[in-house]
């Protein structure tokens, strides 16, 4: 039954450590296609040198007093990786705030390799507890079908807890000691009733652990200036840092920003400011009472929401946000509290394909390179876009770039233009984003700037009237170019993965927001 056991919940934990350790890197290098590929890429190679090791060693010393110690050495080594961990998670999120390649990429390595230990043993397990089971050559297929059925149900578990369970509730770094204490205790359990004495040389690894994360896990993951507030979701590490009293939403490796607040202040000067330019594509004179309904794909925690709703008052907004424990930081930390805000819990894609409602802007801000949602940059989405959108509907997106690398805009442009019969592009001010605007009827530049001289005209809303002399004074060429993503076919992560690629080894300066 220990030999069971064991398999199961190394099972449970060697997966559940692959699926942890992409929240340990991502907090600081994010989780990207690249990220990933390492994540998997490696664990395999450490899983197949543990077969392999397994195998011969189980050959050489097939006794229970073998196994059990490489079970409890595997497990202990797991719970050593927070531990060593912390401290190159300090001097890399240093590093990625910095913009320094070579030491992002040192401890990036330095990361990755700490799972070569733990892991390798782990993969040593199933090969040798086979080696144990078989008693009988005539049934050696049975005993091995039994072994890895037992060690898979463990990686099934291994799947969900720590995502829907773990890192939510505990963090990811104890989450680490929770997989493997299990899979220790039943080790030294299971030793001690082979060989007392063996068992007893060992006892200290649970109190070391112990020891080691008391002391090490204190305090926050980050250590960022002006930090007050962090947590983990099943989506994302989120942080929140207050500079001179506003205050900045950050997810994951922190290089983006994701919303900003600053009580009593409406405009931002970035990205956020220019979706209320939007409507005002229309034929002049479009008056600000036609704007009936907002849709946002990409809440965040409410900057665009809450200017919509200074402007327009309590206009009917729905705001669609994946990640429930962001919902709950824009309302505490944001004041993401409009009376006319209806935030729905769902993927965006998804959402507004279920609502009734149409609108008479949809805005989507939800790209944030190199987290370029696939589903929400293809011609079928953007055909739900403006199938949900009234006859003087806009559509707005904000889309990241580098200063010498506009693949993405024009790759989006192209999709956008299959489906809209107007596409306009506007570079954000002293930033590396863009904003694109796309029209349910045709529509000229000139509209906007005919609109601004009604506004002014008719005393609108100042950071309105700002907003659109802003927008009409930064407009570029919308590119001409026959690219379009379909539901079938959008590379987009090998397009941003280039980009980032090209951006790094160029050494440019980047920060979205």
């Amino acid at each position: 039954m220990g030999v069971i056991l064991t398999v199961f919940l190394a099972g449970m934990a060697s997966l559940g450590i692959e699926l942890t350790a992409s929240r340990l890197l991502g907090n600081v290098f994010g989780t990207t296609n690249l990220v990933w590929a390492n994540i998997i890429g490696l664990v395999l190679i450490y899983l197949t040198l543990g077969y392999y090791l397994g195998g011969r060693l189980a050959d050489r010393s097939p006794r229970r007093t073998t196994f059990y110690p490489v079970a409890a050495w595997g497990a202990f080594t797991a719970g050593l990786i927070p531990i060593v961990a912390r401290p190159v998670v300090y001097w890399a999120a240093a590093a990625v705030e910095g913009l320094d390649a070579a030491i992002m990429l040192g401890s990036f390595l330095t990361l990755v390799l700490l799972f070569a230990v733990p892991v390798t043993l782990m993969g040593m397990i199933s090969p040798f507890a086979v080696r144990l089971s078989v008693s009988d050559a005539a049934r050696a297929g049975q005993a091995a079908g039994r072994i890895y059925a037992v060690s898979t149900l463990g990686s099934i578990l291994g799947t969900f807890l720590p995502v829907l369970v773990l890192i939510p509730t505990i963090g990811t770094a104890r989450t680490f000691l929770a997989l493997a204490f299990p899979l220790l205790l039943v080790a030294l359990f299971s030793l001690w009733r082979e060989d007392r004495h063996r068992a007893l040389r060992l006892s200290w690894m649970p109190f070391v652990l112990l020891l080691l994360a008391g002391i090490v896990l204190q305090g926050p993951v980050k250590r960022s200036a002006g930090q007050v507030y962090e947590g983990e979701s099943a989506y994302n590490y989120i942080e929140v840092r207050e500079v001179d009293g506003t205050r900045f939403l950050l997810l994951n490796e922190g290089q983006a920003i994701h919303s900003v607040y600053r009580p009593g202040t409406l405009p931002t000067y970035g990205t956020w400011d220019y979706f209320l330019a939007a409507p005002y594509f229309n034929p002049a004179p479009f008056e600000p009472q036609r704007v009936e309904r907002l849709g946002l794909i990409g809440l965040a925690a409410g900057t665009i929401s809450k200017q919509y709703a200074a402007v327009y008052g309590d206009l009917p907004m729905d705001g669609w946000e994946i990640d429930p424990q962001i919902v709950e930081v824009g309302r505490r930390w944001f004041d993401m509290n409009e009376p006319g805000l209806n935030v729905l819990v769902a993927d965006g894609r998804w959402g507004l394909a279920h609502s009734e409602a149409t609108y008479t802007v949809i805005g989507v801000d939800a790209y944030r390179p190199p987290y370029i949602p696939w589903q929400l940059t293809t011609q079928e989405f953007f055909q739900e876009v403006r199938d949900h959108l009234t006859q003087d509907g806009v559509l707005v997106i904000n889309v990241g770039r580098t200063p010498e690398d506009r693949r993405l805009i024009d790759a989006l442009v192209g999709t956008i233009g299959s489906v809209f019969p107007t596409v306009h592009v506007m570079d954000v001010p002293d930033t590396f984003n863009t904003i694109v605007y796309a029209t349910v009827e045709p529509t000229t530049s000139e509209n906007l700037t005919r609109n601004l001289a009604h506004l002014e005209s008719s005393h609108a809303d100042s950071f309105l009237i700002d907003v659109v002399r802003r927008t009409s004074e930064n407009l570029v060429p919308t590119p001409d170019v026959e690219t379009v993503f379909t539901d079938d076919h959008a590379p987009v992560e090998q397009l941003v993965d280039s980009i980032v690629l090209r951006f790094f080894l160029g050494g440019d300066v980047l920060r979205l927001q």
